[in-house]
């Protein structure tokens, strides 16, 4: 009951944070609290384990929702089947500064970056924690706020930095650079690449380990144009027997398959039976009910003909008005027991990441290699022998578009970073 009553009062500062001028923290209302809660292995492993939790504890949130489906409204992916005007404005590329959405891409963020700095601060001030749960928790801490910061500057753009619990700095704190946040990111990475194991923290792949940070700083050099660092990272996390690319597609995204590198888990306590809110969302509540997110016309025809991931994820609903395509990744709306989590970071990404850094340092048969144990997987022949750069580099745009549909924005992004309009699909 001790711990309980601990933690409860700690998520209580955290659950009050909001950044209504860039980053607003209040006066930490009893020091008491935090001493308390880094007093021993019990209640500082509770307080990270909370933070994952706020991740995912209510649909619409920054993890699933928010990050996942409002990137794919504004790229050429999918969108909201019905009239909303607040989606609408995504779908359109018209967002207005008044759009409820925007902020929920930054105001809960920096609330789990507060939460994150005071982990690690909380952490460094209290001798309670044993030195190996010290080093898995900071790891943690740190992997989580680089992973926050990647997303807020692709959202935003140069954003505020904050890398303490410094309440009276915080509130009037200006924008970085991105590149000064793209800066932080690797340091916090690395850091957590030697703090962090290889084994994750339970049985279960909803914490990170030293893979996980691996995956991200891979992704967060191929973001910043260094593609030897891209390359070699990506390699670690390909490497690691652990992980393996699944030849049934239909089993990516159940909770720890071979493909996870880091899933969250969704805190269920308002809907039985969700196994995740991505999956709540899409799936429609009957088979003749009406499909809630469709994919625009251009996506579908994408795909090559035979291409496995078109079968297993995506599916087709008609009814008078003709029929349309939907995303299906996630199978589950609800059910127990619980069979999927949400995938954040997953081992295919990896082979993409390579593949692109590679093309970029004029090696065009690893490259094709890499594209081929996508392709591979996907049912697909192999890539022309004779490629240039500019085709390969166009080749591995195409397979990011088709893998990673979906799944946290990486189309979207991909469409900012490559300088592709996004503005076609209607």
């Amino acid at each position: 009951m001790k711990y309980i009553i601990i933690i409860s009062l700690f998520s209580l500062i955290f659950f009050s944070t909001s950044c209504k001028k860039y980053v607003e923290i209040p006066a930490p209302t009893n020091q008491l609290i935090t001493d308390l809660v880094f007093a021993d292995d019990k209640t500082a492993t509770a307080t990270v384990a909370g933070l994952y939790s706020r991740l995912n504890a209510f649909n619409s949130s920054f993890a699933n929702y928010n990050g996942s489906f409002l990137p794919a409204f504004s790229a050429d992916e999918f969108h909201y089947s019905l009239n909303s005007a607040n989606l609408d404005e995504f779908k359109d590329n018209k967002i207005i500064s008044s759009n409820s959405s925007v902020n929920g891409l930054w105001e809960p963020v920096y609330s789990y970056i507060f939460h994150a700095n005071s982990i690690i601060e909380g952490l460094q001030s209290n001798t309670g924690v044993t030195e190996a749960v010290n080093k898995q928790l900071t790891g943690e801490a740190k992997f989580l706020r680089a992973f926050f910061y990647f997303y807020l500057v692709n959202y935003f753009g140069d954003v505020p930095l904050v890398l303490n619990t410094d309440y009276k700095t915080n509130t009037t704190l200006p924008k970085s650079l991105k590149e000064q946040v793209y800066a932080a990111m690797i340091t916090d990475l690395t850091d957590a690449q030697l703090l962090l194991g290889p084994n994750y923290p339970t049985t279960e792949r909803t914490r990170a380990n030293n893979m996980a940070a691996t995956a991200l700083l891979a992704r967060v050099y191929l973001y910043t144009g260094q593609w030897s660092k891209a390359d070699l990272e990506a390699t670690k996390v390909i490497n690691d027997s652990r992980y393996g690319l699944l030849t049934d597609l239909n089993t990516v995204f159940l909770k720890n398959s071979n493909e996870t590198i880091w899933q969250l888990q969704t805190v269920n306590t308002s809907t039985a039976g969700v196994n995740t809110w991505e999956g709540f969302s899409i799936v429609p509540t009957s088979p003749t009910a009406t499909v809630l997110y469709k994919f625009y016309p251009n996506f579908m025809s994408a795909f090559e003909p035979n291409d496995k991931r078109k079968t297993a994820w995506t599916k087709s609903f008609t009814n008078t008005s003709g029929t349309i395509f939907y995303p299906l990744k996630y199978k589950v709306r609800t059910g127990m027991p619980v069979t999927e989590y949400s995938m954040v970071i997953r081992f295919a990404e990896l082979f993409l990441i390579r593949a692109e850094a590679r093309a970029q340092q004029d090696k065009p048969n690893l490259a094709k290699a890499d594209l081929t144990e996508i392709r591979n997987r996907a049912g697909l022949l192999p890539l022309p022998l004779l490629m240039s750069k500019p085709q390969i580099l166009l080749a591995v745009e195409q397979e990011r578009k088709l893998e990673l549909f979906g799944e946290w924005g990486h189309r979207w992004f991909d469409l900012k970073r490559l300088h592709t309009p996004a503005n076609w699909v209607n």
